[in-house]
């Protein structure tokens, strides 16, 4: 498949995976007053089920690819399951909207972590970049000294684990792993992770609340299949612009079906943070061509 096919398709991933999780963030947060890991334990228990059936009638089922895996596959079911963590403590604090734009920082810190753990060196513009999107992470956030403000940092760091689990997805990829064999490694080593807090903290749920958490998990494997596939396809820095569709996705939900508005503070830092990573995909556009011509060589645009 040549690379503008690849690059199509992981663009309709991701688009398929801000949906995916949109719809996550509105069911854990209709889910109500429930322990947080109760919520991300169901998150990934149907998630792991439903990997698990399919792998069954796979050919390879089971099958790790190698043993050189299985560092990165343990190193991105960690950051992902932290990063779930605190991305669903702060879905019970703040808006879905100001948890989602703070999660999709991700994509600025992949780049950052694909430096550094890939050795895809970023050009001066594209760190200057990060740093116009952190700069508007602090509108969202509105650092204080006080405790409210932690909510709003738990999605901050939400977004560094998920940027740095997705930069292990994308070595994985690159190394040969399935893409269902990472998803299901990731939700079977969080549900089991979760298993004993959820255990000690339980509280009975009606059968809406189940309801609202089934269709959680199967909003995040949807979500989690599409964002797996999509940077297996191409780089992030090609397509992550991509993801951010699943913030004014969120804002909608968010209006119609939480009654949430977010204030002034918040749609500056949404538009900071987007128009970053708009202005990073023109400046992308608008390099490629000076870069043939010169015939340098982009170690970084081959590894998709």
């Amino acid at each position: 498949m040549d690379r503008t096919k690849r690059k199509g398709l992981g663009i309709l991933f991701i688009l398929g995976a801000a949906a995916g999780f949109a719809f996550m963030d509105l069911f854990v947060s209709l889910a109500g007053d429930l322990p947080t890991m109760q919520k991300v334990f169901f998150r990934n228990l149907f998630a792991a089920v439903i990997v698990f059936f399919i792998l069954l009638f796979d050919k390879q089922k089971f099958r790790i690819h190698s043993k050189q895996c299985l560092p990165w596959l343990f190193l991105r079911s960690l950051l992902g399951f932290l990063g779930v963590v605190l991305n669903f403590y702060a879905i019970d604090k703040i808006s879905i909207s100001d948890a989602s734009i703070l999660n999709k920082l991700s994509p600025f810190f992949a780049i950052l972590f694909s430096a550094l753990l890939l050795k895809e060196k970023p050009a001066r513009m594209e760190v200057l970049f990060v740093v116009i999107a952190f700069g508007g992470a602090l509108f969202v956030v509105r650092p204080s000294f006080s405790l409210e403000i932690l909510p709003a940092c738990a999605g901050f760091m939400s977004g560094a684990c998920a940027g740095f689990a997705y930069t292990c997805v994308r070595i994985l990829g690159v190394k040969g792993e399935r893409g269902l064999m990472t998803v299901f490694f990731f939700s079977a080593f969080s549900t089991v992770v979760a298993l004993p807090f959820f255990l000690i903290g339980y509280e009975p749920m009606s059968g809406m609340q189940l309801l609202w958490l089934v269709l959680a998990g199967v909003s995040a494997t949807v979500g989690q299949f599409f964002i797996t596939a999509a940077y297996r396809f191409a780089p992030a820095k090609e397509i992550a612009v991509f993801d951010y569709a699943q913030v004014p996705i969120a804002a909608l939900l968010g209006f119609f079906f939480l009654a949430q508005t977010p204030d002034v503070w918040s749609w500056i830092g949404y538009a900071i943070i987007i128009g970053a990573a708009i202005a990073r995909r023109f400046y992308d556009l608008h390099r490629k061509p000076r870069t043939k011509n010169g015939g340098e060589n982009e170690k970084n645009e081959q590894t998709g």
